[in-house]
């Protein structure tokens, strides 16, 4: 049985010092969300004057109750879902296609659809002319624009033709094809079993994109009720932030500055009631996210 190697007092030092930055690295990543978390418990007027930093103070459910009774936020959540639902499964799709055909040596073409797929990753046409495009085709105000709008990932499609095209050799297809295997057969039997990872990451990667956008909700639709979930939350953000420099600029009474109290509450409530769920999702696709972000990496 071999002897465990001693540390030179230098080795000691140098982790000494090494565990001393991870963790403190660790502490400023994990303080915002432990703030919030305590945060939305706590009494909203010391957290709005600063006394809860470590330990919730005076619990109050305040901001989660009014949370329950805030309509926006629920009707945010259906269209959140809804969006995140379709707005995953088009992406999902579009980029396992367009990566099995991008793979495959006798696809005609390819190299030049690459390039042009590449080519916009770098130049775009920018903002107005897309919210020119998207009104001149009638989908400015469609709810249609938020499941449509960036659902092809050209990144994700890399990654999918790069992980088929390391692990699924055209021999593959040439052997199934002499047993009568046509490329749909070959794509549902064979391709997506074996890409498991692949799809996990895939999945995580779109879901949580479209889970915290607001921004095209902001530009491209204009009826409150197909707004999402980010949106509600950015607007209790710019009300308690508009409430709180009003507050300063002018003498308040106290029905307006429980109030301000009451939108700082929600605020927090709404953080955490809105990341909940992909913090539920994600510790079953952590592991294959682990795999799957390796995707072509390395060659053996």
């Amino acid at each position: 049985m071999s002897k465990p190697i001693s540390q030179t007092r230098q080795d000691k030092i140098y982790d000494i010092f090494n565990y001393t930055i991870l963790l403190l690295l660790l502490l400023i990543v994990a303080y915002p969300l432990y703030f919030v978390v305590i945060a939305s418990f706590s009494d909203p007027k010391l957290v709005a004057t600063g006394k809860v930093l470590f330990w919730p103070k005076s619990f109050d459910f305040k901001g989660y109750l009014e949370v329950l009774n805030y309509t926006p936020i629920w009707v945010g959540y259906r269209n959140t879902l809804f969006y995140t639902l379709f707005f995953t499964f088009l992406s999902v799709a579009t980029s396992l296609l367009a990566g099995y055909s991008l793979s495959r040596k006798a696809f005609p073409g390819k190299v030049i659809i690459t390039a042009f797929l590449l080519f916009t990753m770098f130049f775009n046409g920018g903002l107005i002319p897309t919210y020119l495009l998207v009104k001149e085709i009638g989908l400015y105000g469609n709810p249609l624009i938020i499941i449509l709008l960036g659902a092809v990932n050209i990144t994700n499609i890399i990654i999918s033709r790069t992980f088929m095209r390391s692990t699924l050799p055209d021999e593959l297809f040439e052997a199934a094809s002499i047993d009568g295997c046509s490329h749909f057969s070959f794509f549902f039997r064979i391709v997506l079993p074996v890409s498991k990872a692949l799809i996990a990451v895939l999945v995580l990667f779109a879901a949580v994109s479209q889970w915290n956008s607001w921004f095209n909700a902001m530009i491209y639709l204009r009826d409150p009720g197909y707004m999402p979930l980010q949106m509600a939350l950015r607007d209790l953000i710019v009300n308690q932030s508009a409430m709180s420099m009003a507050s300063e600029n002018a003498d308040m009474g106290g029905d307006a500055v429980a109030q301000i109290y009451l939108v700082e509450a929600m605020r927090y409530a709404v953080i955490i009631v809105s990341t909940l769920p992909i913090m539920c999702v994600y510790p079953f696709v952590q592991k294959y996210f682990v795999k799957g972000v390796m995707i072509g990496s390395v060659k053996g």
